[in-house]
């Protein structure tokens, strides 16, 4: 089975929309490594942890990719994300996030963005 970029981005949405991080994180393998700017987890659990921490500092969130670029099992997306924080500001961001995939699981993900608009 290959994972693509597509269903990463489908399992995101779906995340974001029902304020679950169980689509999202199911896609990533045992001994996944994650990071962005504030974070850094491994593993099943790790992975489940990093996208409750995101979805939890959001009211709402959604993300638009603008440019995918796949090859051999990895794929960069840079990305949009709008929506509300929990203490009621808008916040509109953007980024890219490295996935790195190995038998049709997400073994590496790093998300690089701009940390201006979560600034007070």
């Amino acid at each position: 089975m290959t994972l693509t970029a597509k269903d990463f981005m489908e399992a995101l949405k779906s995340s974001e929309a029902s304020r679950d991080a169980s689509p999202v994180a199911s896609l990533f393998a045992p001994d996944a490594e994650l990071s962005n700017l504030s974070m850094s987890k491994s593993g099943e659990d790790g992975a489940r942890e990093f996208w409750r921490i995101y979805l939890e500092q959001f009211e709402s969130i959604q993300s638009d990719f603008s440019q995918v670029i796949e090859a051999d099992g990895n794929f960069a997306l840079q990305w949009t994300s709008e929506g509300e924080l929990k203490d009621g500001k808008s916040v509109k961001y953007r980024g890219v996030s490295l996935v790195q995939t190995e038998e049709g699981k997400v073994v590496k993900f790093d998300a690089y963005y701009d940390t201006t608009p979560f600034k007070s």
